[in-house]
Protein backbone atom coordinates (compact mmCIF):
# COMPACT_ATOMS: atom_id res chain seq x y z
CA UNK A 1 0.00 0.00 0.00
CA UNK A 2 1.45 3.45 -0.76
CA UNK A 3 2.61 4.93 2.82
CA UNK A 4 1.30 9.27 2.45
CA UNK A 5 -2.00 10.61 3.06
CA UNK A 6 -4.41 12.10 0.31
CA UNK A 7 -3.42 15.82 -0.66
CA UNK A 8 -5.04 18.66 0.06
CA UNK A 9 -5.11 18.83 -3.57
CA UNK A 10 -8.27 16.15 -3.92
CA UNK A 11 -10.12 18.48 -1.13
CA UNK A 12 -11.02 21.03 -4.11
CA UNK A 13 -12.59 18.98 -6.35
CA UNK A 14 -15.67 20.97 -5.93
CA UNK A 15 -13.39 24.34 -7.05
CA UNK A 16 -12.84 22.48 -10.29
CA UNK A 17 -9.43 22.71 -9.74
CA UNK A 18 -6.83 20.38 -12.12
CA UNK A 19 -6.82 17.27 -10.94
CA UNK A 20 -4.00 16.19 -8.68
CA UNK A 21 -1.61 13.01 -8.92
CA UNK A 22 -3.17 10.05 -10.01
CA UNK A 23 -6.89 10.97 -10.45
CA UNK A 24 -8.79 10.37 -13.11
CA UNK A 25 -9.42 12.75 -15.85
CA UNK A 26 -11.47 11.22 -18.31
CA UNK A 27 -13.11 8.45 -20.14
CA UNK A 28 -16.58 7.26 -21.22
CA UNK A 29 -18.68 8.83 -19.13
CA UNK A 30 -16.32 11.31 -17.36
CA UNK A 31 -18.14 14.39 -16.30
CA UNK A 32 -14.91 15.92 -14.12
CA UNK A 33 -12.30 18.11 -14.89
CA UNK A 34 -9.83 17.25 -17.51
CA UNK A 35 -7.02 18.57 -16.98
CA UNK A 36 -3.95 18.27 -14.38
CA UNK A 37 -1.79 19.99 -12.05
CA UNK A 38 1.40 21.37 -13.27
CA UNK A 39 4.09 17.97 -13.85
CA UNK A 40 1.23 15.65 -14.78
CA UNK A 41 -0.70 14.96 -18.12
CA UNK A 42 -3.84 12.98 -18.48
CA UNK A 43 -3.24 10.06 -20.20
CA UNK A 44 -5.09 7.58 -22.07
CA UNK A 45 -5.45 4.06 -20.05
CA UNK A 46 -8.59 2.49 -21.91
CA UNK A 47 -12.18 3.73 -23.16
CA UNK A 48 -13.65 4.35 -20.00
CA UNK A 49 -10.02 5.26 -17.97
CA UNK A 50 -8.01 8.27 -18.35
CA UNK A 51 -5.09 9.38 -15.22
CA UNK A 52 -3.19 12.08 -14.27
CA UNK A 53 -0.09 10.75 -14.42
CA UNK A 54 4.23 12.52 -14.55
CA UNK A 55 4.85 14.38 -17.22
CA UNK A 56 4.67 17.37 -19.18
CA UNK A 57 3.52 15.90 -23.01
CA UNK A 58 0.00 14.24 -23.26
CA UNK A 59 -0.13 11.00 -25.02
CA UNK A 60 -2.68 10.67 -27.72
CA UNK A 61 -5.91 8.67 -26.71
CA UNK A 62 -7.79 6.70 -29.37
CA UNK A 63 -11.68 7.67 -29.88
CA UNK A 64 -13.57 6.41 -27.28
CA UNK A 65 -16.05 3.89 -27.83
CA UNK A 66 -19.66 4.25 -26.65
CA UNK A 67 -20.33 1.00 -25.70
CA UNK A 68 -18.71 -0.95 -22.67
CA UNK A 69 -15.89 -3.19 -23.16
CA UNK A 70 -17.13 -6.76 -23.62
CA UNK A 71 -15.20 -8.53 -21.33
CA UNK A 72 -17.31 -6.84 -18.30
CA UNK A 73 -20.11 -8.58 -19.54
CA UNK A 74 -19.32 -12.10 -20.18
CA UNK A 75 -18.79 -15.15 -17.57
CA UNK A 76 -16.66 -17.34 -20.09
CA UNK A 77 -15.72 -16.75 -23.94
CA UNK A 78 -15.31 -13.11 -24.60
CA UNK A 79 -14.09 -11.06 -27.58
CA UNK A 80 -11.54 -8.40 -26.16
CA UNK A 81 -10.65 -5.14 -28.17
CA UNK A 82 -10.17 -5.17 -31.79
CA UNK A 83 -7.15 -7.31 -32.81
CA UNK A 84 -7.42 -8.89 -29.34
CA UNK A 85 -8.11 -12.58 -29.26
CA UNK A 86 -10.62 -14.65 -28.04
CA UNK A 87 -10.02 -16.98 -25.40
CA UNK A 88 -12.38 -18.86 -22.82
CA UNK A 89 -12.57 -17.90 -18.97
CA UNK A 90 -12.63 -21.03 -16.25
CA UNK A 91 -14.86 -18.99 -14.16
CA UNK A 92 -12.05 -19.59 -11.20
CA UNK A 93 -9.24 -18.57 -9.17
CA UNK A 94 -5.77 -19.87 -9.05
CA UNK A 95 -5.18 -17.80 -5.79
CA UNK A 96 -7.96 -15.76 -3.51
CA UNK A 97 -6.79 -14.90 -0.43
CA UNK A 98 -5.63 -11.99 2.16
CA UNK A 99 -2.72 -10.35 2.90
CA UNK A 100 -0.59 -10.96 6.25
CA UNK A 101 1.10 -7.44 7.62
CA UNK A 102 2.84 -6.87 10.67
CA UNK A 103 6.63 -7.75 10.01
CA UNK A 104 7.17 -5.00 8.21
CA UNK A 105 6.03 -2.16 10.76
CA UNK A 106 8.43 0.05 12.43
CA UNK A 107 10.69 0.51 9.22
CA UNK A 108 11.90 3.50 10.50
CA UNK A 109 13.22 1.32 13.58
CA UNK A 110 16.09 -1.18 12.29
CA UNK A 111 16.70 -3.75 13.24
CA UNK A 112 13.40 -2.74 15.57
CA UNK A 113 12.21 -4.59 18.44
CA UNK A 114 10.20 -7.41 18.73
CA UNK A 115 6.65 -7.10 20.12
CA UNK A 116 7.50 -3.13 19.73
CA UNK A 117 8.61 -1.84 16.15
CA UNK A 118 6.85 -5.36 14.93
CA UNK A 119 5.49 -9.18 14.90
CA UNK A 120 4.27 -11.62 12.95
CA UNK A 121 0.56 -12.37 11.90
CA UNK A 122 -0.93 -15.04 13.93
CA UNK A 123 -2.95 -16.15 10.54
CA UNK A 124 -6.28 -16.90 12.08
CA UNK A 125 -7.57 -16.71 8.43
CA UNK A 126 -5.92 -20.22 7.28
CA UNK A 127 -8.69 -22.34 7.57
CA UNK A 128 -10.95 -20.05 6.42
CA UNK A 129 -11.35 -20.94 2.55
CA UNK A 130 -8.63 -18.31 1.54
CA UNK A 131 -5.81 -20.09 0.03
CA UNK A 132 -3.56 -17.54 -0.52
CA UNK A 133 -1.51 -15.05 2.19
CA UNK A 134 0.58 -12.39 0.80
CA UNK A 135 3.41 -12.29 3.89
CA UNK A 136 5.27 -8.60 4.50
CA UNK A 137 8.64 -8.36 5.68
CA UNK A 138 11.43 -6.16 5.10
CA UNK A 139 14.74 -6.73 3.08
CA UNK A 140 17.03 -4.99 6.17
CA UNK A 141 15.53 -7.31 9.05
CA UNK A 142 16.01 -11.03 7.34
CA UNK A 143 19.43 -9.43 5.62
CA UNK A 144 20.76 -6.65 8.15
CA UNK A 145 23.86 -4.28 7.09
CA UNK A 146 23.96 -4.95 3.19
CA UNK A 147 22.46 -7.20 0.71
CA UNK A 148 25.15 -9.78 0.36
CA UNK A 149 24.75 -10.66 3.94
CA UNK A 150 24.05 -13.67 5.42
CA UNK A 151 19.73 -13.97 7.02
CA UNK A 152 18.93 -13.22 10.56
CA UNK A 153 18.54 -16.18 12.22
CA UNK A 154 15.96 -15.26 14.35
CA UNK A 155 14.38 -13.30 11.38
CA UNK A 156 14.17 -15.90 9.26
CA UNK A 157 13.08 -18.29 11.90
CA UNK A 158 9.95 -16.24 12.39
CA UNK A 159 8.99 -15.79 9.03
CA UNK A 160 9.51 -19.67 8.17
CA UNK A 161 7.13 -20.13 10.77
CA UNK A 162 4.64 -18.06 9.54
CA UNK A 163 4.71 -19.47 6.25
CA UNK A 164 4.92 -23.19 7.36
CA UNK A 165 1.65 -22.54 9.37
CA UNK A 166 0.06 -21.54 5.97
CA UNK A 167 1.41 -24.14 3.74
CA UNK A 168 0.50 -26.92 6.23
CA UNK A 169 -3.06 -25.86 5.98
CA UNK A 170 -2.99 -26.35 2.29
CA UNK A 171 -2.43 -22.77 1.36
CA UNK A 172 0.05 -20.72 -0.97
CA UNK A 173 2.58 -18.42 1.41
CA UNK A 174 3.46 -14.97 -0.93
CA UNK A 175 6.76 -13.58 0.22
CA UNK A 176 6.40 -9.84 0.11
CA UNK A 177 9.95 -8.20 0.47
CA UNK A 178 7.74 -4.77 1.51
CA UNK A 179 10.36 -2.53 0.15
CA UNK A 180 9.44 0.06 -2.37
CA UNK A 181 12.27 -1.46 -4.50
CA UNK A 182 15.07 0.52 -1.44
CA UNK A 183 17.19 -0.43 0.88
CA UNK A 184 17.63 1.34 3.82
CA UNK A 185 15.58 4.39 2.06
CA UNK A 186 17.98 3.72 -1.20
CA UNK A 187 16.64 2.48 -4.49
CA UNK A 188 18.14 -0.74 -5.19
CA UNK A 189 19.99 -0.57 -8.54
CA UNK A 190 22.95 -3.27 -7.99
CA UNK A 191 21.76 -6.66 -10.10
CA UNK A 192 24.41 -8.12 -8.05
CA UNK A 193 23.59 -7.55 -5.09
CA UNK A 194 19.90 -8.08 -5.38
CA UNK A 195 20.68 -11.58 -7.20
CA UNK A 196 22.35 -12.41 -3.33
CA UNK A 197 19.44 -11.02 -1.56
CA UNK A 198 17.38 -13.13 -3.54
CA UNK A 199 19.15 -16.16 -3.75
CA UNK A 200 19.76 -16.12 0.50
CA UNK A 201 15.69 -15.36 0.49
CA UNK A 202 15.23 -18.65 -2.10
CA UNK A 203 17.91 -20.68 -0.46
CA UNK A 204 15.63 -20.64 2.46
CA UNK A 205 12.16 -21.91 0.88
CA UNK A 206 12.76 -24.08 -1.95
CA UNK A 207 11.89 -26.63 -0.87
CA UNK A 208 8.53 -25.54 0.03
CA UNK A 209 6.43 -26.02 -3.71
CA UNK A 210 3.49 -23.81 -1.88
CA UNK A 211 5.90 -20.63 -1.53
CA UNK A 212 5.75 -17.93 -4.09
CA UNK A 213 8.39 -15.26 -4.68
CA UNK A 214 7.71 -11.60 -4.84
CA UNK A 215 10.31 -9.75 -6.78
CA UNK A 216 9.73 -6.48 -4.30
CA UNK A 217 6.43 -4.70 -3.43
CA UNK A 218 5.35 -1.26 -4.94
CA UNK A 219 8.46 0.50 -7.08
CA UNK A 220 7.71 3.72 -7.97
CA UNK A 221 9.57 6.91 -8.95
CA UNK A 222 12.59 4.67 -10.11
CA UNK A 223 13.97 4.70 -13.72
CA UNK A 224 11.40 2.31 -16.10
CA UNK A 225 14.81 0.32 -17.08
CA UNK A 226 16.01 -0.33 -13.35
CA UNK A 227 12.67 -1.99 -12.89
CA UNK A 228 13.47 -4.68 -15.57
CA UNK A 229 16.59 -5.20 -14.95
CA UNK A 230 15.67 -5.63 -10.84
CA UNK A 231 13.10 -7.70 -11.74
CA UNK A 232 15.15 -10.52 -14.03
CA UNK A 233 17.69 -10.22 -11.72
CA UNK A 234 15.57 -11.65 -8.86
CA UNK A 235 13.95 -14.18 -11.16
CA UNK A 236 17.53 -15.14 -12.22
CA UNK A 237 18.95 -15.84 -8.64
CA UNK A 238 15.50 -17.07 -7.78
CA UNK A 239 15.49 -20.03 -10.51
CA UNK A 240 19.62 -20.30 -9.38
CA UNK A 241 19.44 -21.03 -5.98
CA UNK A 242 16.83 -23.86 -7.03
CA UNK A 243 13.58 -22.58 -6.38
CA UNK A 244 12.55 -24.13 -10.11
CA UNK A 245 8.79 -25.44 -9.09
CA UNK A 246 7.34 -21.97 -7.18
CA UNK A 247 5.65 -19.02 -9.01
CA UNK A 248 7.32 -15.52 -9.23
CA UNK A 249 4.99 -12.62 -8.86
CA UNK A 250 7.15 -9.20 -10.57
CA UNK A 251 5.60 -6.33 -9.58
CA UNK A 252 6.66 -2.65 -11.30
CA UNK A 253 6.81 0.78 -10.79
CA UNK A 254 4.19 3.56 -10.00
CA UNK A 255 3.09 1.26 -6.99
CA UNK A 256 2.46 -1.48 -9.50
CA UNK A 257 -1.11 0.13 -10.45
CA UNK A 258 -3.45 -1.55 -12.43
CA UNK A 259 -4.82 1.36 -13.90
CA UNK A 260 -1.95 2.79 -15.79
CA UNK A 261 -0.06 -0.79 -15.67
CA UNK A 262 -0.15 -0.36 -19.80
CA UNK A 263 0.88 2.61 -20.20
CA UNK A 264 4.02 2.42 -17.62
CA UNK A 265 5.04 -1.10 -17.17
CA UNK A 266 4.77 -2.25 -21.04
CA UNK A 267 8.81 -2.80 -20.97
CA UNK A 268 8.16 -5.38 -18.42
CA UNK A 269 6.43 -7.52 -20.97
CA UNK A 270 10.14 -8.34 -21.81
CA UNK A 271 11.04 -10.41 -18.64
CA UNK A 272 12.00 -13.94 -18.98
CA UNK A 273 11.54 -16.62 -16.65
CA UNK A 274 12.87 -20.25 -17.69
CA UNK A 275 9.90 -22.47 -15.73
CA UNK A 276 7.39 -20.05 -17.21
CA UNK A 277 5.83 -19.30 -13.82
CA UNK A 278 6.35 -16.06 -14.10
CA UNK A 279 2.77 -13.53 -13.29
CA UNK A 280 2.64 -9.97 -12.61
CA UNK A 281 1.19 -8.73 -9.28
CA UNK A 282 -0.56 -5.44 -9.78
CA UNK A 283 -2.48 -3.59 -6.94
CA UNK A 284 -5.37 -1.30 -6.97
CA UNK A 285 -7.28 0.74 -4.93
CA UNK A 286 -10.91 2.24 -5.59
CA UNK A 287 -10.10 5.83 -3.56
CA UNK A 288 -9.73 8.87 -5.72
CA UNK A 289 -5.73 9.17 -5.74
CA UNK A 290 -5.88 4.89 -5.41
CA UNK A 291 -3.09 5.58 -2.86
CA UNK A 292 -5.68 3.15 -0.70
CA UNK A 293 -5.77 6.08 2.94
CA UNK A 294 -9.81 6.31 2.36
CA UNK A 295 -12.98 4.47 2.52
CA UNK A 296 -14.51 6.36 0.08
CA UNK A 297 -14.69 4.93 -3.49
CA UNK A 298 -14.77 6.77 -6.69
CA UNK A 299 -18.10 5.21 -8.04
CA UNK A 300 -19.43 1.78 -7.96
CA UNK A 301 -18.07 0.84 -11.54
CA UNK A 302 -14.46 2.25 -10.77
CA UNK A 303 -13.16 -1.40 -9.80
CA UNK A 304 -13.44 -2.67 -13.57
CA UNK A 305 -12.70 1.00 -15.21
CA UNK A 306 -9.09 0.77 -13.27
CA UNK A 307 -8.34 -2.64 -14.38
CA UNK A 308 -9.91 -3.16 -17.97
CA UNK A 309 -6.64 -1.85 -19.64
CA UNK A 310 -4.56 -4.48 -17.47
CA UNK A 311 -6.55 -7.23 -18.60
CA UNK A 312 -6.16 -5.86 -22.49
CA UNK A 313 -2.40 -5.96 -21.97
CA UNK A 314 -1.95 -9.39 -20.44
CA UNK A 315 -4.35 -10.80 -22.88
CA UNK A 316 -2.19 -9.16 -26.06
CA UNK A 317 1.27 -9.82 -24.64
CA UNK A 318 0.15 -13.69 -23.56
CA UNK A 319 0.88 -12.54 -19.86
CA UNK A 320 -0.80 -13.66 -16.25
CA UNK A 321 -1.44 -11.51 -13.70
CA UNK A 322 -2.34 -10.98 -10.11
CA UNK A 323 -4.40 -8.52 -7.97
CA UNK A 324 -2.02 -8.46 -5.12
CA UNK A 325 -3.17 -5.40 -3.09
CA UNK A 326 -6.72 -4.52 -3.25
CA UNK A 327 -9.59 -2.29 -0.99
CA UNK A 328 -12.55 -0.73 -0.19
CA UNK A 329 -14.23 0.66 2.70
CA UNK A 330 -17.12 -0.76 4.36
CA UNK A 331 -20.15 0.47 2.42
CA UNK A 332 -22.53 0.13 -0.38
CA UNK A 333 -20.73 1.87 -3.01
CA UNK A 334 -17.38 0.44 -2.36
CA UNK A 335 -18.86 -3.55 -2.01
CA UNK A 336 -20.08 -2.22 -5.51
CA UNK A 337 -17.13 -1.59 -7.24
CA UNK A 338 -14.96 -4.21 -5.37
CA UNK A 339 -17.41 -6.80 -6.76
CA UNK A 340 -17.38 -5.58 -10.48
CA UNK A 341 -13.87 -5.60 -10.50
CA UNK A 342 -13.74 -8.97 -9.15
CA UNK A 343 -16.31 -10.45 -11.67
CA UNK A 344 -14.75 -8.55 -13.91
CA UNK A 345 -12.07 -10.68 -13.27
CA UNK A 346 -13.37 -14.16 -13.12
CA UNK A 347 -14.96 -12.97 -16.72
CA UNK A 348 -11.36 -13.81 -17.30
CA UNK A 349 -9.42 -15.74 -16.04
CA UNK A 350 -7.69 -16.73 -18.51
CA UNK A 351 -5.14 -13.59 -17.73
CA UNK A 352 -5.99 -13.15 -14.55
CA UNK A 353 -5.00 -15.65 -11.26
CA UNK A 354 -6.89 -13.77 -8.37
CA UNK A 355 -6.27 -11.66 -5.65
CA UNK A 356 -5.58 -10.96 -2.07
CA UNK A 357 -6.90 -8.10 -0.41
CA UNK A 358 -4.90 -5.71 2.05
CA UNK A 359 -4.75 -6.44 5.06
CA UNK A 360 -4.38 -8.97 7.83
CA UNK A 361 -2.66 -8.66 11.06
CA UNK A 362 -2.84 -8.23 14.71
CA UNK A 363 -1.99 -4.73 15.06
CA UNK A 364 -4.14 -2.92 12.22
CA UNK A 365 -7.09 -1.86 15.23
CA UNK A 366 -9.44 0.12 13.67
CA UNK A 367 -8.05 0.35 10.58
CA UNK A 368 -10.50 0.85 7.42
CA UNK A 369 -9.88 -2.04 5.72
CA UNK A 370 -8.38 -4.48 8.19
CA UNK A 371 -9.34 -7.83 7.87
CA UNK A 372 -8.19 -9.11 11.28
CA UNK A 373 -10.80 -11.37 12.54
CA UNK A 374 -12.88 -11.24 14.85
CA UNK A 375 -13.30 -6.89 14.84
CA UNK A 376 -12.01 -5.93 11.83
CA UNK A 377 -13.41 -3.60 9.95
CA UNK A 378 -12.83 -5.15 6.56
CA UNK A 379 -13.67 -8.28 7.60
CA UNK A 380 -16.72 -7.63 9.23
CA UNK A 381 -17.99 -6.59 6.27
CA UNK A 382 -16.61 -8.28 3.38
CA UNK A 383 -15.59 -11.74 4.48
CA UNK A 384 -18.97 -13.32 3.42
CA UNK A 385 -18.58 -11.38 0.35
CA UNK A 386 -15.73 -12.37 -0.57
CA UNK A 387 -15.50 -15.80 0.57
CA UNK A 388 -17.88 -17.00 -2.49
CA UNK A 389 -14.86 -15.96 -4.79
CA UNK A 390 -12.12 -18.41 -3.15
CA UNK A 391 -11.38 -21.39 -5.06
Amino acid sequence: MRAFVLSSTFAGAALAAANGPYAQCGGNGWAGESTCVDGYTCTFSNDWYSQCLPGSAPAPAPAPTTSAPTTTMVTSTKTTAAGAPTSTSSGKFKWFGINQSVAEFGEKNLPGVWGKDFYFPRMRLSLQGYNAFRVAFLMERLVPDKLTASANAGYLANLTHTVDTITKAGAYAILDSHNYGRYYGNVITDASQFKAYYATLAGAFKGNEKVVFDTNNEWHDVDQQVVLDMNQAAIDAIRAAGATSQYIFAEGNSWTGAWHWNTTNDNLKALKDPQDKLVYEMHQYLDADGSGTSDVCVSGEIGVQRVVGATEWLRANGKKGIIGEYAGGANSQCEAAVKGMLDHMLANTDVWMGAIWWAGGPWWADYIYSFEPPSGTGYKYYNSILKAYAP
